[in-house]
């Protein structure tokens, strides 16, 4: 979820799956645990009952590891997400589908084993954070990238270097280079007026370029099966494909 597009997921999830009425009794004690954990800001044992990694926005990296955590716990957790935690109720968690319960309109989702899952909420720090860091790719990037609302991800394949960003307009930018080259160099191509598309509600989703006969298809994969890629291009001339090479994603 380096997940800018968390948010998102979360609304198509509740478009997608009823809630319960009500939770089961070792559900909702799962829920209680938490509550508890919280209340009493018990950062080791919240740390344990994480499924990682725990996913932050990028250009903020995802945590890894119980020890990354506890680290940047307070970072993370500010104290309004954690009275929101601490202080609700079974009522004001919800079991969605397959994806688990959810707290409130999804601030936090665990799994059925009440294990925290995803935490939809960037503090003050985390927002201070992000904005340095979006400050200082900017310094580096050649001056025609410069000019973007938030970066999406980057990411290497056997031969390129790619970067999606989302435009003031809403719109998705890509640019590519050689992946011996660095992004401070002109990019080898620069396309504009990318749409994204979710598959599902598990986060799946493709930005789709195009520049006269070609389309470059950019699929980034939240679920799959163990050998899915992270992220992966797809290159078509006349609707035919003509290259397709798995990437992986760069945190920096």
């Amino acid at each position: 979820m380096r997940n800018s597009l968390l948010i998102i997921i979360v609304f198509v999830s509740n478009l997608l799956y009823a809630q319960d009425d009500k939770l089961s009794q070792d559900k909702a004690e799962k829920i209680q645990t938490i509550i508890h954990l919280f209340k009493t800001k018990n950062i080791e044992r919240i740390s344990e009952i994480v499924n990682y990694p725990l996913s932050r926005e990028y250009p903020l990296t995802d945590i890894k590891s119980k020890q990354e955590l506890m680290k940047r716990f307070n970072d993370i957790f500010d104290q309004s997400v954690i009275d929101e935690i601490s202080k609700s109720k079974i009522t004001d968690w919800a079991e969605v589908g397959w994806r688990g319960i959810m707290l409130h309109q999804g601030t936090m989702w665990i799994d059925t084993d009440g294990k925290i899952t995803a935490l939809n909420h960037q503090s003050v720090t985390e927002k201070k954070q992000r904005l340095k860091l979006i400050s200082e790719q900017k310094e580096m990037l050649h001056s025609s990238l410069k000019s973007f609302k938030n970066p999406q991800y980057k990411f290497k394949t056997k031969h390129y270097l790619i970067r999606i960003d989302e435009l003031e307009n809403g719109k998705y930018r890509y640019a590519s280079w050689k992946n011996n080259q660095n992004e401070s160099a002109k990019p080898d191509i620069i396309l504009i007026n990318g749409i994204l598309e979710f598959s599902g509600s598990g986060g799946n989703h493709t930005i789709t370029f195009k520049k006269g006969n070609f389309k470059y298809i950019v699929y980034r994969f939240h679920i799959g099966a163990s050998d899915t890629p992270e992220i992966s291009l797809s290159v078509e001339e006349n609707n035919k494909e003509i290259l397709n090479e798995d990437g992986q994603l760069l945190e920096k």
